[in-house]
């Protein structure tokens, strides 16, 4: 627990310094750990399953993004609007899921390099869709999603009409906390709970244990490896529709670049590893790293008067956390060969 500990003392006096009241930090966690908690956990199991962290999760966030702009296209708004997006991007997500674990697991021990990859050619991609192809190929409707030149879509999108519609869904006449989308995010962890107690559960934790010893068993490596990343990436669609429903606008270029590389280093600051993670790191991790972001740039505005100070700190947090637990986990992994080259010589 020590990257959660030295994260917690590194907020502490944030806040001394940030001038910050607890009532509005408070307000501020809630919010983000609404927005961004699914993104965290879609994680999970690929961790568990022995791939290490996914980087992918940006395909699923594009995926879910895709939903989005189908029903602002088609001009769906409230709750319905967020089924509909939710519906539309899932076939996305397993396809983007299912081709992503076939490089995997072609890259056996190199899947997070890997998949960070895959995240940048797929933004290529992405860019391409809908940059030059959307109003040219791909009809729109709503011209008000178009550049001037009624060929690419604008770099930001209004998604008013369906702006907190889960947040506020039912409870939104008693209290300004979003409500639904913890409830949505409690079942779905639920959900993830009793799947790894099923047997395909408990194949995939075996071939994160040991793949080789797994696929000796018998278990179905490749097929099991797959499923996990399926499972992220449409999880990661999913949480990438919360946490835009929350902000009301889309960065149709932009959202889901930072998607890999934040919800690592959260889960990673929550006390994650490499090859262990539990919706507790998850927790924990989210709530420490957003708290920095809240208190970061007033805490950089007092002490050298530019809040732009904080904003760079916390990114180059964000990228240290995570070359410092690939760094531990290298080190630790160099000193299990060690001790089993050793029992092997004696």
């Amino acid at each position: 627990m020590i990257v959660p500990i030295i994260f917690l003392i590194l907020c502490l006096i944030g806040f001394v310094f940030s001038g910050l009241q607890p009532s509005f930090i408070l307000n501020e966690i809630i919010f983000r750990l609404s927005r961004n908690l699914l993104l965290v956990m879609s994680l999970i199991i690929p961790v568990l399953s022995g791939m290490g962290l996914n980087f992918g999760i940006v395909l699923g966030a594009m995926a879910g993004q895709v939903g989005l702009i189908f029903i602002i296209n088609h001009q769906i708004g409230g709750i319905t609007g967020i089924i509909v997006a939710t519906l539309v991007s899932t076939p996305f997500a397993i396809i983007f899921g299912y081709f992503t674990a076939k490089v995997l697991n072609k890259a056996k021990g190199k899947e997070m390099i890997t998949s960070m990859i895959l995240g940048f050619f797929a933004n290529g991609l992405y860019q391409l869709v809908f940059i030059m192809l959307a109003g040219r190929l791909i009809p729109i409707k709503n011209e008000k999603m178009l550049m001037s030149t009624g060929v690419g879509l604008k770099n930001t999108i209004d998604l008013g009409i369906i702006r907190k519609s889960l947040d506020g869904l039912f409870f939104g006449k008693y209290t300004s906390i979003p409500v639904m989308s913890f409830v949505v995010i409690i079942v779905i962890s639920f959900l993830m709970y009793r799947f790894l107690k099923t047997k395909q559960g408990q194949e995939l934790r075996a071939i994160g244990q040991n793949r080789h010893v797994a696929g000796v068993a018998g278990i179905p490596v490749d097929k099991t490896r797959t499923l996990a990343i399926i499972i992220s990436t449409v999880l990661a669609a999913w949480g990438q529709i919360i946490y835009l429903q929350n902000m009301g606008t889309l960065n149709t270029f932009t959202n889901h670049e930072q998607v890999g590389l934040f919800s690592v280093a959260a889960l990673l600051v929550g006390g994650a590893t490499v090859d262990k993670a539990s919706w507790k790191e998850a927790v924990i991790g989210t709530i420490l790293f957003h708290l920095l972001f809240i208190i970061s740039p007033m805490a950089g505005q007092n002490l050298m008067g530019d809040a732009q100070i904080g904003e760079y700190f916390r990114v180059f947090v964000a990228y240290g956390i995570i070359g410092v637990s690939l760094l531990l986990h290298a080190y630790e992994q160099n000193k299990i060969d060690n001790r089993n080259r050793l029992k092997v010589n004696q």
